[in-house]
């Protein structure tokens, strides 16, 4: 017998036919509780003769709508939605494919279209995933979280900066702080020399997925290990890191920020403090405090960290490293810049072979074969024409004079598979090239498409001017 599914409608109704079957209840008492005609309720009591309690259900009941919409017009309508509208919600596109296609469709049908096609998601799914608690490590040094928190520090009394945050996670103590422009790979790597330096090897960093501790994008790895610069000295040191999935994960660096934020912006304040080099110095004065007031005591007592091992160069790993070959002619080039060694024998021997460029944070920058550092001089590659010393020849005047302006347009920058050097100071890259140095202005970049600097109409008024000037100079020599 197959299965009939009635509505409480239904239901109802099939109580008051049956009541009228047994004689219990009559035609017009049952026209009056259910709301029907007469002859409405004879309908029904003859449907139920013939079919019993499924003659009451609705014959529509399982069958498409009569206004539903067709197939065609459907998947016309999800094309372009995944085509122009992915992301957006189904009332912004409900409003975007009347108004730019002509094509009227409810918000409602438009969600439940987008909802079964996988494009949108319903509130109901998108429940915020539950977090279980995690319980705090055994032992001091076992698994330190780092961070860093972008912050107004110094209010409106200096610029907006990034707060280090080294906490370890079986105490909740602030192991080291440092105040940095930006998160970028040399602010991190002297913070982490100044950690090592005072407290030893942690087992393992723990952190978020930031693209100085991880990346997928080539030009940020190693060229050898396929690791991150940070990655790298780490390794090197043998301390593992690990990368968060979710800020929950990390919640004790999280919401130690938030403490932060709140208590070491007042003592600033309080203090007068407005620079990133004197709220360094107080760092470590106000994580003591911190410590001695949040900080708890590890279910073992046992000190996880290590000392550096007699192999192990802090100097050395805490640096960005990358492989240069060495022309015939003792020559590489790293980050635009030309570095010709000293033709010594041992240097000599090593022409076509690979060396290693270390870029200190601190500035220095050393090329070295194994523990060997090869002494070099440097060629700047952004150099340009100084126009200074040769301003006797009037026509040579005037073509330096147009040629540094043409330079001054050019993009003269670093590479871009070059380091950020925002944490790093004293360094050899920031020579200024000589259209600057001689007055002229770089042109900046505009807006919207780059054009062609030489088909600029400016720039080639200001030629057309100079090459004028140059005509009348040579005509007045011809004259004298």
């Amino acid at each position: 017998m197959p299965l009939v599914t009635l509505s409480q409608k239904e239901l109802h109704r099939l109580e008051a036919i049956q009541k009228i079957r047994d004689r219990r209840l009559s035609v017009v008492q049952a026209a009056e509780l259910l709301h029907l005609s007469r002859s409405q309720v004879h309908r029904l009591l003859q449907a139920y003769d013939q079919d019993g309690a499924g003659g009451l259900a609705s014959k529509k009941r399982g069958r498409p709508s009569n206004r539903r919409h067709d197939e065609d017009f459907r998947n016309t309508t999800l094309d372009l939605v995944r085509d122009r509208y992915r992301d957006f919600g189904p009332t912004l596109a409900s409003e975007k494919l009347l108004e730019w296609h002509q094509i009227a469709v409810s918000t409602e049908t438009l969600r439940k279209w987008m909802t079964e096609a996988g494009i949108w998601t319903s509130r109901r799914e998108r429940k915020k995933h539950l977090h279980q608690p995690r319980g705090r490590r055994d032992c001091l040094g076992e698994l330190v979280q780092i961070d860093g928190s972008h912050h107004w520090w110094f209010e409106n009394r200096g610029p907006k900066c990034a707060l280090l945050v080294y906490i370890d996670d079986a105490t909740g103590k602030l192991l080291h702080l440092r105040f940095a422009g930006s998160e970028n790979t040399f602010d991190y790597l002297i913070a982490t020399k100044a950690y090592l330096q005072e407290w030893g090897k942690p087992i393992s960093f723990y952190s978020d997925k930031h693209g100085v501790f991880r990346t997928t994008h080539g030009s940020e790895k190693d060229r050898t290990t396929g690791l991150t610069q940070f990655g790298r000295a780490l390794y090197e040191l043998n301390i593992d890191i690990i990368c968060a999935n979710t800020p929950q994960a990390k919640g004790r660096v999280e919401r130690a920020n938030q403490t932060l934020q709140d208590r070491l912006v007042k003592e600033l304040r309080l203090r007068g403090i407005s620079t990133i080099e004197a709220a360094n110095a107080y760092a470590a004065e106000f994580a003591a405090d911190f410590n001695s007031r949040f900080g708890k005591e590890p279910r073992n007592p046992k000190d996880m960290h290590r000392l550096l091992a007699e192999h192990e160069n802090l100097d050395g790993a805490m640096c960005r490293k990358e492989f240069r070959t060495l022309s015939q002619a003792l020559t590489l080039r790293y980050d635009k810049v030309l570095f010709i060694l000293d033709p010594s024998v041992f240097a000599k021997r090593l022409a076509g072979k690979k060396v290693v460029v270390c870029d200190y944070p601190d500035g220095r920058l050393e090329i070295m074969e194994g523990s060997t550092s090869l002494p070099y001089r440097t060629f700047d590659k952004l150099r340009s024409v100084h126009r200074s010393e040769v301003v006797e020849n009037k026509r040579l005047d005037e073509a330096l004079a147009m040629v540094a302006e043409m330079q001054a347009g050019r993009e003269l920058t670093r590479s871009q598979h070059g380091p950020r050097r925002t944490g790093q100071a004293n360094h050899l890259f920031g020579i200024p090239d000589g259209s600057q140095s001689n007055g002229y202005q770089k042109r900046g970049r505009k807006p919207g498409r780059r054009t062609d600097f030489m088909n600029d109409p400016a720039v080639i008024a200001r030629r057309e001017q100079a090459m004028a000037r140059m005509d009348a100079a040579e005509r007045l020599e011809a004259a004298e």
